[in-house]
């Protein structure tokens, strides 16, 4: 009987709240925060206030030529481009945000097989031109959980696909901020509603997961704006004496996650 043999791939998932500043145009790489002297096989990146959460942005149309800027940059970093290069990628990523499903963009050595934005989270996942052949079933999903419980100010974008035959669901999140106890109570009623809303299209003929937790590996990442539950000085005085348990012990994201 002949054997199969495992495969092992490189992922890197990031995050970045970039406080609502558009790229400037000086800038034409991300080669310090995609670490690109590694060799990684698919990226997911996400973004928290690529525009800023005013009124207009959050009930308006979405502002889609700033998602445009960052996908240039990143595509122009993955692919060591430049120049020339970078403003055919930007021709290119005017089809992003992608449809549901949708495919990918063939050119150079990565490809974005899925941009998606809502408000300002932008997601977007790149992988080598030699996996978008076992990559499947791309699908996102978004849920607002904002002003009123609804609105997209805060709330997800999340992306699920299978390599080989494995379900992937990365999940990028914008929660409630604030300190006080009522706003940790607000994050995690903003986390109940990304996994219970959280939904993915499925012909049920295939069977495919529907829900986050419905997936093989499931990747939560984003500005979850978790706090440790102690006054600021206490907090500094223990991570002078490198408490890092007591310090584990107060971390409001992990007393959450332990309550799953």
């Amino acid at each position: 009987m002949e054997m199969l043999r495992a495969v092992k791939y490189k992922l890197f998932v990031s995050t970045w709240n970039v406080g609502a500043i558009t790229p400037p145009s000086n800038l034409n790489t991300l080669d310090d925060w995609l670490d690109t002297s590694n060799s990684y096989d698919i990226y997911v990146l996400g973004f928290q206030e690529i525009v800023p959460l005013s009124a207009r942005n959050v009930l308006g149309p979405e502002r889609k030529e700033v998602a445009m800027k960052w996908n240039s940059l990143i595509g122009a970093t993955l692919n060591k481009s430049s120049g020339a290069d970078q403003e055919e990628a930007l021709h290119h990523h005017k089809v992003y945000p992608l449809k549901q499903g949708g495919g990918a963009v063939d050119h150079a050595e990565f490809s974005c097989i899925v941009s998606k934005q809502m408000v300002g989270i932008l997601v977007s996942v790149w992988a080598r031109k030699d996996l978008l052949g076992f990559i499947k079933t791309p699908c996102v999903s978004c849920v607002g959980c904002g002003i009123i419980g609804c609105l997209k100010n805060k709330g997800s974008v999340s992306v699920r696909f299978y390599l080989h035959e494995v379900s992937f669901c990365f999940v990028c999140c914008h929660l409630s901020s604030g300190e006080k106890e009522g706003d940790k109570r607000l994050r995690n009623l903003n986390l109940n509603d990304i996994l219970s809303k959280t939904y993915f299209a499925n012909n049920s003929s295939n069977n495919l997961p529907e829900k986050i937790l419905d997936h093989n590996r499931v990747v939560l990442f984003g500005d979850l704006n978790y706090r440790i539950s102690l006054p600021n000085a206490k907090t500094r005085s223990l991570i002078d004496q490198e408490e890092w348990k007591m310090l584990l012990g107060k971390d409001q994201d992990i007393l959450y996650i332990k309550n799953l």
